[in-house]
């Protein structure tokens, strides 16, 4: 079955039939039960050698050797992918006859699970999970490991959806279900969308069970056939998250079909551009609650530079990194070796993933005496981030903690400069920044009854109050001046850079205990005057 695998394709189409050709090749026609098919891409299996056929369904295919037998596919959009068909250099009467698969979804297919243990002949971990004599992970392996497996049974997420603290305590903090006792909400629509995608406005994730609790499973993101966007704004509609903006090809009782990024995949395979696209991040990257537009990192790429179909990234190219596999499958199911920079990885990073934080920002520290005090500009540049930093779920923050010290170390005095707001942590705990100097990025929105802000009860109405955080390729400039002690000799200056998946506040009452990460950590030093 398909994977979430991702392959560029290079294009090497043949010359048509009747002008000949000058090296080792292989001819023939493409048809399905009707007749001959133009514009079908057969390919040497495997490889990026590949022809197209013409209006009568003939092809050209020409290689880099003469020797040898070939496996050849064959897709045209609309059909399964064909073969392989074996063949030899030279042969010109090779015949490729290709399958329809199904043309609208049904509703009535149930997903296939991603785990062995559900006792399914078709689960991903039966051909995609180690044992495997490549060396590394494969698939399935990664997606088990990967928060989108988690999604339905997140313990914050469902702390959140129950407003449950420490050890299940109930009532403690926000929570939806406190807020909205009579209503499932439409949290499942992306946390479970399994459950949801036939109920997407009255799915419990409390009441999940099977497949529904697999969260985003392997066959679900793999039977997307498209992504119902807004034309004016080129982003989901607001009212429409998670499955709800998803068009599904599901199979027909009795059959399969899994939708994927390559063309020359045996069995019920068919290709998708989807697969390879931002877009199918969308309808769980976009959300907008009473009018308010709470999470958006897909919009935030597309308003980006990375969103440049000429010299940008998509989503794919950071949070499915290449990370040197060579095959997608176990070696007994016959799967092809494949260059390493075709195959994009399951474990996405993210919001929990250091090293892909530290990667983010680029953090620059200038300082200098000047008119007997010490002044410093502290830059924060979002150097690969292909959205706003922090993105997605409004409790995130990152916090810029800036000090000078004198050669003793004694903390400098702030005379003038921005303070960490508040929300960067109030009570004197090591790790509570508020009044200290420094800078604080988040979207902040209150509550419109209660007043509280910042929140992440965003199920209620809020409005936005302001937003900081810095986007794709951009830089945030601050600067501070501090006092200088009579007879200072060296000053230091640090900066820090932290990011948090929540507001400290909200953290505290929820019980949730994830360190600090460090994004960035600079310092400098400032001689004393000559």
């Amino acid at each position: 079955m398909w994977l979430r695998i991702h392959f560029r394709l290079v294009l090497a189409v043949a010359a048509p039939a009747a002008a000949g050709w000058a090296g080792p090749a292989v001819s023939g026609l493409v048809r399905d039960a009707r007749g001959p098919v133009a514009g079908a891409v057969v390919r040497l299996q495997g490889t990026p050698v590949r022809a197209v056929s013409d209006a009568e369904g003939r092809f050209v295919l020409e290689g880099p050797s003469g020797r040898g037998s070939l496996s050849l596919t064959a897709f045209a959009p609309g059909y399964f992918i064909a073969g392989p068909v074996s063949a030899s250099w030279g042969d010109r009467e090779v015949s490729i006859l290709l399958e329809r698969h199904a043309g609208r979804d049904h509703p009535e297919y149930r997903w296939v699970s991603a785990y062995n243990s559900a006792g399914d002949p078709l689960s991903c971990e039966l051909c995609h999970s180690a044992p495997s004599p490549f060396g590394g992970e494969l698939p399935f392996d990664e997606w088990s490991r990967d928060a989108h497996s988690a999604s339905a049974s997140n313990p914050r997420f469902l702390s959140m959806y129950n407003g449950t603290g420490p050890g299940g305590r109930p009532r403690t903090g926000p929570g939806y279900r406190l807020d909205f006792p009579d209503s499932a909400g439409n949290c499942a629509a992306c946390h479970a969308p399994n459950a949801a995608v036939d109920a997407p406005l009255g799915t419990d994730p409390n009441r999940l069970t099977g497949v529904g609790k697999e969260g985003v499973g392997c066959d679900l993101c793999h039977k997307i056939w498209a992504v119902r966007m807004n034309p004016a704004t080129r982003l989901p509609h607001p009212d429409a998250p998670g499955v709800l903006s998803i068009e599904f090809r599901r199979p027909p009782p009795g059959g399969q079909l899994f939708l994927g990024p390559r063309d020359d995949v045996s069995g019920r395979d068919s290709w998708s551009a989807l697969q390879k696209q931002s877009e199918i991040c969308a309808p769980c990257h976009y959300g907008q609650f009473w009018g308010v537009e709470i999470y958006n990192s897909y919009g935030e790429w597309l308003a980006s530079p990375y969103s440049d179909p000429a010299g940008g990234r998509t989503c794919q190219d950071c949070h499915m990194p290449r990370r040197g596999a060579t095959h997608t499958a176990r070696g007994e199911t016959g799967a092809l070796a494949r260059d390493p920079e075709t195959i994009y990885s399951h474990l996405m990073p993210g919001a929990a993933d250091t090293d892909l934080l530290r990667d983010t920002a680029e953090l620059t520290l200038q300082a200098a005496r000047k008119g007997g005090a010490l002044h410093v500009e502290a830059t924060v540049f979002n150097a690969t981030g292909g959205h706003h930093i922090p993105t997605d779920h409004p409790a995130r923050n990152i916090l810029l903690a800036v000090s000078a010290t004198s050669a003793e170390g004694a903390l400098l005095s702030l005379l003038q400069g921005p303070k960490i707001p508040d929300w960067g942590g109030e009570g004197g705990d090591p790790d509570d920044y508020a009044g200290r100097p420094g800078r604080g990025f988040a979207k902040i929105l209150r509550e419109r009854r209660t007043g509280i802000a910042p929140t992440a009860a965003y199920w209620n109405p809020v409005d936005l109050v302001e937003d900081t955080r810095i986007p794709a390729l951009g830089r945030d400039v601050s600067r501070y001046e501090f006092a200088i002690p009579a007879g200072a000799g060296t000053l230091r200056v640090r900066g820090c850079l932290i990011f948090r998946r929540a507001f400290k506040a909200l953290a505290r009452v929820k019980g949730w205990q994830d360190p600090d990460i460090v994004m960035e950590q600079v310092e400098v030093a400032v001689g004393p005057d000559p």
